[in-house]
């Protein structure tokens, strides 16, 4: 009982405080994507990932997230185009997502600078019905279920070359949030929804023999919510398996591993142990990557692309 009137104590907040926050990804440094729209088509074929995330197992209405992403380059080789469909579900709050990409890469130095657009739509859709309340008055609840569909758009930059990324961006500019200058209000119940801000780094170090390191950090920046960041360190071995570790800031700590079937196919798994309070409600989230890439390029890979 207790697990059920803590998630209908945070689906409430989420509805009507906050805003629902973007949901966590412990693979980010293999799609880019789920972060920046200038990550599409920093490879010279079509990627496409699929992942499914079951965060904080047996704790009632936590989250449980699915993403589809495809992205890949023109053939003028300047030209990117991506596409990000992701369902995310916590408590009585769906939140549906479904964007688009368009980037513009231009050589710089030894690599490439890449900025981009994103624009599309987020779709939530609440039952507060199944909400225990003691404010009768409160107009949220005068609706058993209330649904937004909320446009957005946003942007962002991205530094890459064979060994070394870093990227900043904005994929929500648009504002629902009161608490927010600049922000979109209505007279009907709306979901909140809040700027979001990222900040990625990365690289690859290479060693004599068949093992690389592969270093990445992440900051994240929310209203309404501190600034978390991850630090992670995963090592490659013979260029077909992964293994890694990271620490998410007063979370979880994560330990990653992928398997590189094929030059085009990939599989990835990834266990968070969550960290705090919290901890002694769940027993961990996990998360499945499955990506796949296509197009003649793939095949005349000498060795994987890290990024």
């Amino acid at each position: 009982m207790k697990k059920v009137i803590l998630f209908c104590i945070a689906s409430f907040v989420c509805i009507q405080l906050y805003g629902q926050q973007s949901p966590l990804m412990s693979h980010y440094m293999f799609n880019g994507l789920l972060l920046n729209p200038a990550y599409a088509g920093s490879k010279e074929y079509v990627s496409t990932t699929l992942l499914y995330r079951k965060q904080w197992v047996g704790m009632e209405g936590a989250p449980v997230t699915y993403s589809g992403s495809v992205h890949g380059l023109l053939k003028k080789k300047k030209l990117g185009l991506g596409a990000l469909l992701q369902q995310d579900k916590i408590g009585v709050t769906k939140q549906t997502d479904l964007y688009s990409m368009l980037s513009y890469h231009v050589p710089m130095g030894m690599g490439k600078l890449s900025v981009g657009l994103q624009a599309g739509v987020s779709n939530f859709s609440s039952e507060v019905v199944k909400l225990t309340y003691w404010d009768p008055g409160d107009k949220v609840f005068e609706f058993n279920t209330f649904s937004n569909l909320l446009p957005n758009a946003g942007l962002g930059a991205y530094y890459y070359r064979e060994l070394f990324y870093a990227g900043l961006s904005a994929p929500f500019l648009v504002s629902y949030n009161p608490n927010e200058s600049a922000s979109l209000e209505s007279s009907v119940p709306v979901h909140k929804q809040s700027r979001r801000y990222f900040a990625t780094v990365g690289g690859v170090i290479e060693t004599e023999g068949e093992i690389k390191f592969k270093p990445s950090a992440l900051i994240r920046y929310e209203a309404n919510a501190p600034v978390q960041f991850d630090v992670n360190l995963n090592m490659l071995i013979n260029d077909i398996f992964w293994i890694g570790a990271s620490y998410r800031s007063q979370e979880a700590i994560v330990v990653l591993l992928e398997y590189q079937i094929s030059r085009k196919f990939g599989f990835g798994y990834s266990y968070d142990y969550t960290l705090g309070e919290l901890g002694n409600y769940n027993s961990g989230s996990h998360e499945i990557m499955i990506g796949y890439d296509f197009g003649f390029a793939v095949t005349k890979m000498k060795s994987p692309r890290y990024f």
